[in-house]
């Protein structure tokens, strides 16, 4: 019946059904192939997959991150980092991954930055003579930080599944995010030097001052997030309702970019978004449930364990088969399907389901990036007007290195876990 279930998916996923349509599809079809399982049993798992707490941070985040795109938050960011790192050469590849990073913390959502800050920079930087298919790579890339720089709408999804604090994954994804930050920013100097890009002219401490003084209050969002997080002033959902506060009042009596009647719009479209990533949720959810049932995860956890009892290499195969799956799967799914698969493997193998859980959502974005099949790459690249194909040789430095910093954080744990151990 497992093959039958995965059968099913991958064939409608090869004819192009919607994710969560080939998920929930191949999940009927198996429970009506299964004896002893009643129908009934898919709409009460897929509820059951949704019915969280946790999971309330969900449509809050997104909610905070449709505001703050209505507002010149996006340019504001821009503009600062613009001050800060446009005149090292290839400038505007800088200032991109800058953006993303401070972006990061406000959204939360890899295709959120990649759409607000994509849309923005890849023009520009078309403009200012880069090659579209580095402008391109430089967007997909970095816009992979979303959800390990925290908050991170993954790793909400990652603590509602392994019942783990999720003040403790945010904090645990801010060291791994900076550093893929600045490997991306060393590949991005590096390809600028041969290629030949230009840096732009020094920004003055003036222009400096003026640009910060522009965006402190969107940089402060994120900071008022994690230091209400890390003193237990409030829980992440409780987070999540902050954000939404937040980015209204800064958008409606700061920088009055939005009004009132813009509101009911935005939280339209928060509402279809949200939906959209619930019925992900609910249908991978059976998916999950189903692979349970018929052992899936007893065997995984079997083989695994039959091959070597080192936590490091274990982590390595589990790391290597995920980024193989982000060829073909979606983040969200894979995220939801595979962790009670291999969640146990950890706790068997004494892995702190902190840092196991980092790393899962790490893996599962870079995967994403891939070149040729990402969906943060197939995204970008529709921004930028140009084939996939013509991106990948470009794409595969930065890829490189994303992953580099992934095995480095999984070789050495601290990397991970320095933050979340200061914590209460």
């Amino acid at each position: 019946m497992t093959l039958l279930l995965f059968g099913v998916c991958t064939v409608l996923l090869l004819i192009n059904v919607p994710m969560a349509f080939a998920i929930g599809i191949a999940s009927v079809v198996t429970v009506f192939a299964t004896e002893n399982l009643p129908l009934h049993s898919v709409v009460t798992r897929m509820f059951v997959g949704v019915d969280s707490f946790e999971l309330l941070a969900i449509p809050f985040f997104i909610a905070a991150g449709e505001i703050m795109n209505a507002t010149t938050i996006t340019e504001r960011i821009v503009d600062f980092s613009r001050s800060i790192v446009g005149h090292i050469r290839g400038g505007l590849a800088h200032v991109t991954i800058v953006s993303s990073m401070f972006f990061s913390g406000i959204s939360g959502s890899a295709t959120a930055d990649a759409s607000a800050i994509g849309s923005m920079m890849i023009p520009s930087m078309v403009r200012a003579r880069f090659d579209r298919d580095f402008a391109v790579a430089v967007n997909a890339s970095s816009s992979a930080m979303g959800p390990i720089i925290p908050p991170s709408i993954m790793m909400v999804i990652y603590g509602s599944i392994a019942n783990v604090s999720i003040a403790k994954l945010f904090f645990g994804g801010f060291i791994p995010g900076v550093l893929i930050g600045f490997g991306l920013m060393a590949v991005a100097y590096y390809l600028s030097v041969r290629r030949g890009y230009r840096a732009e002219a020094r920004a003055s401490l003036k222009d400096v001052w003026r640009t910060l003084r522009a965006a402190v209050l969107a940089l402060l969002m994120p900071v008022v997030i994690m230091a209400g997080l890390l003193s237990g002033a409030f829980t992440p959902t409780e987070a999540g309702v902050v954000a939404v506060v937040y980015s209204i009042v800064i958008g409606l009596f700061v920088y009055r970019s939005i009004s009132v009647r813009d509101l009911g719009h935005l939280f339209a479209n928060a509402a279809i978004t949200t939906a959209s990533a619930m019925l992900i949720i609910a249908t991978a959810t059976i998916f999950a449930w189903l692979l349970a049932w018929f052992g899936f995860g007893t065997n995984v956890v079997r083989i695994l364990l039959s091959i070597s009892h080192d936590p490091v290499i274990v982590l390595f195969m589990i790391i290597g088969f995920l980024l193989l799956l982000g060829l073909f799967v979606e983040g969200i799914p894979v995220l939801i399907i595979f962790t009670p698969i291999l969640y146990p493997v950890a706790i068997q193998l004494q892995i702190d389901p902190i840092f196991f859980g980092v790393i899962l959502v790490m893996t599962i974005v870079i995967a994403s990036v891939t070149p040729l099949v990402g969906v943060l790459n197939i995204m970008c690249c529709a921004i930028g007007k140009i084939s996939v194909s013509e991106v990948a040789p470009i794409l595969l430095p930065f890829y490189g290195v994303m992953v580099a910093v992934l095995l480095l954080c999984t070789y050495f744990p601290t990397l991970v876990m320095l933050v979340p151990r200061m914590m209460p």
